[in-house]
């Protein structure tokens, strides 16, 4: 018995059975297979579609399986570098294999399977039948391999037909993927044929009425690529184009016309690093601190630890362009679509480099188009937020993630990777350094930084203005002197005050025009039925919506409950700012940036264009106002409810409160002009506005890590919530109770430091007509007590962002 090759598929199918790799061997007509190649295999009683892992372990006993047949594709469907990096996902956030290499190719990429047939040159066929005489024939007279054939005797008995000429030696067949809705875009283009020109035309050589010869006088000043075809059928006529290629005077090939996220958007010197300007000596110390770390370990992680304007943005374009310099291209992750843009066009600015952008608001065939361009090596720096860590790269000198610490990192879908951890093991797998971006380090990477885990590199000085004037407005005080607006005394006069240039951002982290509705008469307040959360009343639509499921429904006139007319609005967002900014200061020009203008295409694009630009005075927006921008112009900046998330049963609240605070403030005072930042909130007494309003970050950090270190979470220990989710609400707790009594039986039984605990209502405790309950392992193994990621109704989050 002679020895098989046995690899590891990771098998397409949906459920649990696609939670784990399954052995197959490999036939002796694809001894040349490789990993990361598409085959076609037998599961179960049918075929799917499968992606090769690796080796595969035979076990005694069982078969194992011959894979069917390699599936076209050009070569493998990922680089060696992306197959390692999807083996760590897949183990590290225990997610399917499958669903973890379907994230990291094309949208629809894997939804198309065909079998394409291909006639071989041959001499004649004898004793053939007139069905398989015609399958042939056709084969003969289609210009590429085909795949629809007309068979009146159905799709089985074609199959079978075509699998007998094959086996005679006359067809080939191919299974092919085909990337549905994301698939190269082709347009023709029309260029003179060899000997024409307007000039021979002129001559009077040719018949030709007034249109050809026009058309022939474009393509002649148009150079040797000629023009597209439907620009020329719109100027000339489609009838012209085609009696001119009739006539052999013009010849028509399709090219692939890449679509280009970036093609529209000049390339100028915006938000550069002025010419001839040189690095401060501490920019240029971290630059070598980096360049050193990267020779003396490759993989090592230096967290850029300095103030808002510190300059972080130009340390790591130079160290982009020492790594490109290099050979090896650069990966740039940011946490919001919005922040994207400023950085490219830094990039752009500073570097003669090939940019490519990755995120998900980007058309499915923009993001096919840019993953092919990465995959073939077009490209020399890859700049998107977390989706970016997936870009098919086959090497990285570099990977900088921006703002480390943003909640956006983490994936709220399967596989739900923290886009900077993967980021620090893709350096790892790539020998390549990896540099932590942030002025408010997240409390892990903090951890770390301390204990010598990560390199720290510091940024004291600012070097784009003074820090800003910070003012604490206690929102009690303003409540008792009759303020019922959003805005307090002081925050409306420094907006009354801002001089000729200058220019303020307002921060309220909620959307909508009230965060309640409710009615004066009974009481009731206006919640989705789904989840059971408040609805936020937003006045653009005049609708209800809930922000967690984002259903939405038309604002009632009268009380559903008890029919009143008396409804009333509680609370606000960034509608309701902007509105009473826009009455207040008629004469400033307000813009607004939230999660609702993201969602439209290119809104968000424009509205930070035009602030940079100073067409607006006046940003209100929610956390995405208070990252990345560097406008000099901004020398107002105010928290208008610092409140909002601070008092969230989460054991990340504070810090993330700090956090906002600290990059708002940030924002402003960054020209020569003095800054000015007001923070509005009912608690000017918590530790996490103190840290912010005198300086205290050292303090505020001691505290938290204290109380991680007591609990056992990150940096110290780490985190899976599990969470079920049942029609009946009776039901969904039992479950809880039962996995809890479980892992904590499996912890005692193998000794392990780790505490589970629940089951506890989820914050938004109904989803979905579902009610859901989480319960939560905290320690130094919890994926070793865990085992088996159970299947439905569960749902697994490793390392999650958030215990609500």
């Amino acid at each position: 018995m002679t020895d098989r090759r046995i690899v590891a598929v990771a098998v397409d199918a949906a459920g649990a059975a696609g939670n784990r790799p399954y052995s197959y061997a490999v036939p002796d007509t694809l001894v040349d297979l490789a990993v990361g190649e598409a085959v076609l295999v037998a599961f179960g009683r049918r075929q799917a579609l499968g992606i090769v892992l690796g080796p595969g372990i035979e076990v005694p006993g069982v078969e194992t399986k011959p894979i069917v047949g390699r599936v076209r594709t050009d070569g493998p469907l990922l680089p060696a570098l992306g197959m390692r990096l999807a083996d760590w996902i897949a183990t590290r956030y225990l997610a399917p294999p499958a669903l973890t290499l379907r994230a990291m190719l094309p949208p629809g990429m894997l939804e198309r399977l065909e079998l394409v047939a291909e006639r071989r040159p041959a001499e004649p066929a004898i004793d053939l039948t007139p069905e398989d005489s015609a399958i042939l024939e056709a084969l003969a007279a289609a210009p590429k391999p085909v795949r629809s054939i007309e068979a009146a005797e159905g799709r089985p008995a074609l199959l079978r037909r075509l699998r007998a000429l094959e086996s005679r030696g006359l067809i080939d067949l191919d299974w092919t993927l085909l990337a549905a809705g994301a698939g190269p875009r082709w347009v023709r283009y029309v260029r003179l044929a060899n000997g024409t020109g307007s000039d021979t035309a002129a001559g009077g050589a040719l018949r030709l009425g007034p249109r050809q010869r026009a058309l022939l006088d474009d393509l002649a000043t148009s150079g040797p690529g000629g023009l597209p075809a439907p620009e020329l059928a719109a100027r000339h006529g489609s009838s012209t184009v085609a009696t001119l290629a009739r006539r052999g005077l013009v010849e028509i090939d399709a090219r692939e016309a890449p679509r280009r996220p970036l093609e529209a958007r000049a390339a100028g010197r915006r938000g550069g690093r002025p010419e001839g300007s040189e690095l401060s000596p501490e920019q240029a110390a971290a630059v070598e601190a980096v360049e050193r770390a990267s020779e003396a370990g490759g993989s090592a992680v230096i967290l850029l630890d300095g103030v808002t304007g510190g300059g972080k943005t130009a340390i790591y374009t130079e160290l982009l362009a020492r790594t490109l310099s290099r050979g090896r291209p650069g990966l740039v992750l940011v946490p919001e679509i919005a922040l994207a843009l400023p950085l490219v066009d830094r990039l752009r600015a500073d570097l003669d480099a090939r940019v490519a952008l990755v995120h998900s608001g980007l058309a499915d065939g923009e993001r096919a188009d840019e993953w092919r361009r990465i995959r073939r090596g077009d490209v020399d720096v890859v700049v998107g937020t977390r989706l970016a860590i997936l870009a098919p790269l086959a090497d990285i000198g570099l990977i900088v993630v921006d703002e480390e610490h943003d909640a956006a990192y983490k994936s709220d879908r399967t596989p739900r990777l923290q886009a900077r951890d993967t980021a620090i093991a893709l350096g790892d797998l790539a020998n390549a350094p990896v540099v932590l971006g942030s002025a408010t380090p997240s409390v892990e990477t903090e951890g770390k930084a301390r204990d010598g885990t990560f390199l720290r590199q510091r940024l004291a000085t600012r070097l784009s203005g003074a820090q800003p004037e910070i003012e604490v407005v206690d929102l009690r005080a303003e409540l008792a002197a009759g303020v019922l607006g959003m805005l307090s005394r002081s925050l409306v006069a420094r907006l009354g005050d801002l001089g000729e240039g200058d220019q303020a951002i307002l921060v309220i982290n909620r959307r909508g025009s009230a965060s309640v509705v409710l009615c004066r008469d009974c009481g009731y307040v206006a919640t989705c039925p789904d989840c059971t959360r408040p609805l936020v009343y937003h006045q653009a639509g005049q609708t209800l919506r809930c922000h967690h499921c984002g259903r939405a429904w038309p604002m009632p006139t009268r009380c559903p409950q008890c029919g009143s007319a008396r409804i009333r609005y509680i609370g606000g967002g960034t509608e309701r700012l902007e509105r009473e900014v826009k009455e207040r200061f008629p004469e400033l020009k307000v813009g607004r940036l939230d999660r609702d203008v993201v969602e439209r295409k290119g809104a968000a694009e424009r509205v930070i264009d035009d602030f940079a630009d100073g067409r607006l005075d006046v940003l209100v927006g929610t956390s995405l106002v208070t990252k990345g921008l560097d406008i000099p112009a901004v020398t107002l900046v105010g928290v208008v409810s610092a409140d909002v998330a601070l008092n969230l049963p989460d054991e990340r609240a504070a810090e993330r409160t700090y956090q906002l605070l600290a990059q708002a403030v940030g924002r402003a005072g960054r020209g020569g002009r003095p800054g000015h930042a007001i923070i509005q909130t009912y608690q000017p007494e918590h530790p996490a506005i103190v840290a912010v309003a005198e300086g205290r970050a050292a303090a505020f950090y001691d505290a938290e890590l204290d109380l991680r270190r007591r609990f056992g979470s990150p940096p110290f220990g780490r985190l899976i919530k599990l969470t079920v989710a049942l029609p009946d609400r009776t039901e969904a707790e039992q479950a809880g109770r039962d996995m809890t009594g479980q892992l904590r039986e499996r912890a005692k039984a193998a000794g392990a430091d780790v505490q589970v605990s629940g089951p506890a209502p989820a914050f938004i405790a109904k989803r979905g007509d579902r009610w859901r309950f989480n319960v939560v392992l905290r320690g130094n193994d919890p994926v070793g007590v865990l085992g088996d990621p159970p299947g439905a109704p569960w749902s697994i989050d490793v390392d999650p962002e958030t215990l609500l």
